[in-house]
């Protein structure tokens, strides 16, 4: 098979240096760079690793805010072979070593962002490690960290050479992206790896021969903290961002903000979705509420994804402003990372009413999305309803109490659950090319075989309804075993957020020599509702709506919840829950602090 049937992310170059030569495809601040100044910008920083000795194989390390630059940074490391590793800025001192140990790079690209660590990582002796890059100019803080550190422009004077083939015939074959998070955490990371297939078994070969450019993506699992490598095709990438443009319907003229950092698997994938169409980028070295709106206002953006934190600080944000012109320019939000809640659905809704609102369901081990699904749309109701009359019906039916519903699969996406006996309930499995390839570190895929047939197994649970409809239970691995039975702690969470002074809940099991595990719910209310300990009953304010655990036990009951699924213990959460960067809740850690009180509270009785 020939190099030019080969897929490769910096395809979209050809489109940025000829089509969108002349608009202004970046924007980060005040600077602005048409696609040709982008792909020039790429084409020169690939051109000046070369005489760096950067070269397939090679390992370079990213920490750095979001920008055009961290972007040139990526295709152009994709560019020459080598690998791109980023890492979180957000890390601290010891995860960002543990990474660096795990892919000792012979190059270190980093910005202001990062030196609470970067100052004491120069302490350490990283054999691997030759080059310190700036992104821009280097701080002073930066300059006493390291000895004259090269900049990316300099890199860019020293470039060597024509100009590179847009072919990428000389690449090498199995250029890959690797991708890292911190502890528990579920933030996605970049980077690019390379490996001759001399090196890898016949078995892989085998199994990877229609893939030879590839990204790895790799997360650290667990309380060990040790990471865990998704190889992901550049195919994989391609269709995935070919099933966002179709989905949302993203085009040339969509600005697009980026709100997630490029380290994420969201945030990636919506990128290289936005460089495939040439639409504008409008970057944010990182995402706050305020800068956010301000950007929309005066870029006119069209186009953000979010993840139900964001979507909350933005409601937030906005609450109190009279007028703004977001209202007129947003036309599509994409949401991951989590379910918005009825709520803040409707909030969303009033924030950006002109906007198609949807949702995706996926992970990393699929290249981001697996399912979207249409929340709101201004201007289509299959019903024949004006849609704002026909909001409430539709966000109730997606949060119903078999689950929440995702939407239908991406048409690259082929999906099945897998259930025992005559349970329409199962684990979702998939296959396609939108699947990871392996584990990068070796860990074993997580298949399942139906017959002779071979999915990857999500880890979700959940069912298909007759019109293709995948509904989402929780996790397998996330379920409590109470009284010997198996209890979804997101459907209890979905019963628990309807009643109306509810605002956040969590439900954890915690041990219990009885039943196996006890249901708690961990509840946060509004603040102009009040809890009722029934003990003290006389101390509530009549002015007040009140809240309490009998009153929350009758709701779940009035909701048809099963009983044995209805919290035994109900506790008043008073600060925000313990979260990743990405928004989703650290189940376990809740559930330590909740063991910690009730051991506390029983030792004081």
């Amino acid at each position: 098979m020939g190099n030019y049937s080969q897929a490769h992310i910096c395809q979209c170059m050809s489109l940025l240096s000829t089509l969108r030569r002349n608009s202004v495809v970046m924007v980060t601040g005040n600077r602005q760079k048409t696609g040709k100044e982008f792909a020039d910008g790429v084409m020169e920083l690939a051109r000046g690793l070369l005489p760096l000795g950067i070269c397939s194989g090679d390992v370079v390390s990213i920490a750095a805010f979001n920008s055009e630059l961290y972007l040139e940074w990526l295709l152009a490391i994709a560019y020459v072979g080598a690998i791109a590793a980023p890492l979180n800025y957000r890390w601290s001192y010891e995860e960002a070593l543990l990474a660096m140990e795990v892919v000792r790079p012979a190059m270190l690209v980093t910005d202001g962002s990062c030196i609470p660590w970067y100052s004491k990582l120069q302490l350490r002796d990283i054999p691997s490690l030759r080059w310190h890059v700036s992104v821009d100019s280097p701080s002073s803080d930066v300059l006493r960290a390291s000895n004259n550190p090269l900049t990316t422009e300099s890199i860019k004077k020293h470039s060597v050479g024509a100009a590179l083939p847009l072919n990428y015939s000389w690449a090498p074959e199995g250029a890959v992206i690797i991708c890292f998070t911190s502890g528990t955490s579920s933030l996605y990371c970049v980077y690019l790896f390379s490996k001759d297939f001399s090196d890898i078994s016949c078995k892989i070969i085998r199994s990877l021969i229609c893939f030879r450019y590839r990204f790895v993506l790799v997360k650290y699992v667990g309380t060990s903290g040790r990471p865990k490598g998704v190889t992901l095709s550049h195919s994989a990438f391609i269709i995935q961002s070919l099933a966002k443009i179709a989905v949302a319907g993203y085009g040339e003229d969509d600005v697009y903000l980026h709100t997630a950092p490029l380290c994420h698997i969201g945030g990636l994938s919506s990128a290289l979705a936005m460089l495939m169409i040439g639409a504008r980028h409008v970057l944010m070295p990182k995402f706050e509420a305020k800068s956010a709106l301000e950007a929309i206002e005066r870029h006119s953006v069209t186009s953000l994804i979010t993840v139900p934190a964001m979507m909350a600080d933005l409601v937030s944000k906005f609450r109190g402003k009279e007028t703004w012109k977001g209202i007129d320019s947003v036309k599509k939000v994409l949401n991951g990372g989590g379910g918005l809640s009825i709520e803040l659905t409707k909030a969303a809704i009033k924030l950006f009413p002109q906007a198609k609102l949807l949702s995706a369901y996926g992970m990393t081990e699929t290249s981001s999305s697996l399912t979207f699904m249409t929340l709101y749309d201004p201007s289509v109701d299959n019903s024949g309803c004006p849609p704002r009359l026909n909001d409430e019906r539709k966000l109730h039916s997606a949060h119903e109490e078999r689950g929440v519903c995702v939407g239908k699969p991406a048409p690259h996406v082929e999906l099945k659950i897998s259930v025992d006996g005559s349970s329409h309930v199962g684990r979702i499995l998939t296959r396609g090319q939108h699947v990871m390839l392996r584990y990068w570190f070796g860990n074993p895929p997580n298949e399942s075989v139906s017959g002779n047939e071979v999915w990857f197994d999500t880890g979700d649970v959940g069912s298909v309804d007759d019109s293709g409809n995948v509904w989402l239970i929780g996790r397998a691995n996330g379920r409590i075993k109470s009284g010997g039975e198996n209890i979804y702690p997101e459907e209890v969470e979905r019963t628990l957020l309807q009643h109306p002074g509810v605002t956040g809940v969590v439900v954890v099991g915690i041990p219990d020599s009885r039943l196996t595990e006890m249901v708690v719910a961990c509840v946060q209310i509004r603040e102009d509702w009040q809890w009722m300990y029934t003990t003290i009953k006389h101390s509530v304010s009549k002015q007040m709506p009140h809240i309490s655990s009998d009153v929350l036990s009758q709701h779940c009951k009035q909701k048809n919840l099963t009983g044995f699924k209805i919290p035994k213990i109900f506790i008043l959460w008073k600060k925000p829950f313990p979260a990743t960067t990405t928004g989703k809740i650290r189940r376990d850690q809740v559930r330590g602090e909740v063991v910690f009180h009730l051991q506390h509270l029983n030792s004081n009785l």
